[in-house]
């Protein structure tokens, strides 16, 4: 088992054909995901990279089975690319877009969660579980099969936290970047849950920021089901000014249970093991499974 994507899940990219879509899409096909087709409107009947282009995504999914959509539209257009896909009966939607509006993104996790749909970001880095799938634009080498799970707002420190893990001897059960919108798909508590529901991890890396009540939510959880997978926790921002955003639109600190050490005090008591520091991610992972 694992979590969102697998060797199994058959791909579909919006925005195919466009210079985003066309680079990660190569790359996706290079780590071994199953890319079946992709979608550009008026360009339908096309090939690219191997695969056949559509001009909706009803008529890619009727043609390949797709049920798994990642998304490389333009920001005015990818709110409707992400409702285009939750019509067509795609059971899974990674939004990689950067600067959709606030407003379009409202309208949209709207529709998605109507449709009983599982959306991920937007401005997100993707789903990985590793030697299986690549759903997203991270750099694949650095992730190795293992038993920890990893959700993260932040891109780069998906990377660190995996990279760590992985010098440690251990490895990924599936990595979510779930981003840090305003409005994003999965949240840090959904992520987690998934992560305590599947019998192939051992233990969850929660990477937050300041900003919101993601991680909070996530904590209540936690506890609430009786801690039964350590966590592992870093909140990133320490040093961030009261009222100022902070690299994500959703990174402001508004209230004191918003910044990051109100955040680390919050989930150390509901049981969450909290680092200080990114570096200190792979060797406490290590040390609550006992390695």
């Amino acid at each position: 088992m694992s979590v969102l994507v697998n060797k199994n899940s058959r791909v579909l990219v919006q925005g195919f054909t466009g210079s985003e879509g066309t680079f990660h899409a190569k790359q996706m096909i290079e780590y071994g995901t199953n890319v079946v087709g992709g979608v550009t409107p008026g360009k339908g009947g096309m090939t690219h990279l191997d695969r056949p282009v559509f001009n909706t995504v009803k008529e890619a999914v009727d043609a390949t089975g797709a049920n798994v959509s990642i998304i490389f539209v333009p920001p005015a257009f990818a709110a409707d690319a992400i409702k285009e896909a939750a019509e067509a009966g795609i059971g899974v939607i990674v939004a990689i877009t950067e600067g959709i509006p606030v407003a379009d993104m409202v309208k949209a996790k709207d529709y998605v969660d109507r449709h009983g749909v599982r959306l991920v970001g937007p401005n997100c880095p993707g789903v990985i579980t590793p030697g299986e799938a690549k759903v997203g634009i991270m750099p694949g080498f650095v992730f190795k099969k293992g038993r920890v799970g990893l959700v993260s707002k932040s891109g780069t420190l998906t990377y660190e936290a995996a990279d760590q893990i992985v010098k440690q001897g251990l490895g990924i059960s599936t990595a979510i970047g779930i981003g840090g919108d305003p409005v994003i798909g999965t949240t840090t508590k959904e992520a987690v849950e998934m992560f305590m529901n599947d019998p192939e991890t051992d233990a969850i890396v929660m990477i937050g920021e300041i900003g919101g009540n993601l991680e909070a939510e996530a904590a209540k959880y936690i506890k609430e089901t009786g801690n039964k997978k350590p966590v592992v926790a870093f909140i990133a921002g320490q040093t961030a000014p009261k009222g100022r955003t902070m690299g994500h639109a959703g990174a402001i600190v508004g209230g004191k249970n918003d910044t990051a050490q109100a955040k680390m005090e919050i989930l150390r008591a509901h049981g969450v093991e909290v680092v200080e520091s990114p570096a200190e991610i792979g060797k406490t992972v290590a040390r609550v499974l006992g390695k």
